[in-house]
């Protein structure tokens, strides 16, 4: 029987896992605790019989929506996932915040996410894991660099992710070169970087918004009710730090109603980040950030 497109997505991403699993051996994968990063996993535990042997990383800003936290510890301790959680303390102690009046949306998101992310995978800066017996974090005694970075990126998502390869070399300050990446012809995948490399694999790179929520229908998997409306009439589409981050209108309460959303056209002349402020502050939009390195 032949598969269908979602089938055939799986199988793709599935093969990208286990390739980067084989390939990178300091590896681990970013969860941003959305619906894409939490497919991602998902298609990880299909892809490697029901368990996640990579360590996941999750940067707090300590300004994520509340029920977001709690639902990243409640499923890390139900699936028994190696959790990290890396974070710009000294920023924070500081205050050199957006919040605060210090920063700007764009100079906030490079000090919270990505020199978070930066000195986190380095092992420069201090990490915490959850301890499964203790039922909380701890610092983490292993400070080994990560160099192989799994992301639940799409290219439909935003402009700059559109220039992304399933395997994307950085440089080893964690830089992104638009201009420098390798071609990806036939679901041929060039996986042999010169040392030094940090490579950033993106399993997700053809999926679509509404592929990601029919994949979520089809496989019932759990996700965070923010992307529901709760009775005021409004949902999260896309999710990030509260002060950044609003909610769309809409009156759909559960995964079916999302997905026929979608296929109505509600959302079809809106971008899925439209509610996330800080692409809006300059031109250059998220690709300034990712070009530092972010998500």
């Amino acid at each position: 029987m032949a598969m269908d497109h979602l089938e055939r997505l799986e199988a793709q991403s599935v093969h990208v896992l286990r390739e980067a699993y084989r390939e990178f051996k300091s590896l681990v994968m970013l969860w941003s605790i959305g619906k894409d990063s939490t497919v991602l996993l998902w298609l990880t535990r299909k892809a490697f019989f029901g368990h996640c042997p990579i360590p996941l990383v999750h940067i707090d800003t300590s300004f994520k929506i509340p029920e977001m936290i709690e639902y990243r510890d409640r499923l890390a301790l139900e699936w028994n996932l190696n959790m990290i959680v890396g974070q710009n303390t000294k920023a924070l102690a500081r205050g050199d915040t957006f919040p605060s009046g210090k920063l700007s949306r764009l100079e906030c998101c490079k000090a919270l996410k990505s020199e978070a992310l930066k000195h986190t995978l380095s092992g420069e800066w201090p990490r915490q894991r959850l301890d499964h017996e203790l039922e909380k974090y701890v610092t983490d005694e292993n400070q080994d660099p990560y160099t192989g970075v799994i992301v639940g990126a799409r290219a439909d998502e935003e402009g700059s992710r559109s220039k992304e390869r399933y395997f994307s070399p950085r440089d080893k300050e964690n830089d992104w070169d638009v201009s420098d990446q390798p071609p990806e012809l036939f679901d041929q995948y060039k996986t042999d970087f010169a040392p030094g490399t940090h490579v950033r694999v993106h399993p997700l790179l053809d999926w679509t918004e509404l592929n990601i929520w029919e994949y979520i229908e089809r496989e019932n998997i759990p996700i965070t009710p923010l992307y529901f409306d709760q009775g005021e009439g409004k949902r999260y589409r896309s999710l990030g730090c509260y002060p950044c981050t609003t909610p769309v209108d809409s009156t759909a309460t559960n995964v079916s109603e999302i997905v026929e959303e979608l296929r109505g056209g509600k959302f079809s002349n809106i971008a899925e980040r439209s509610g996330r402020a800080q692409d809006k502050e300059d031109e250059g939009g998220l690709e300034t950030l990712r070009r530092d390195g972010y998500m």
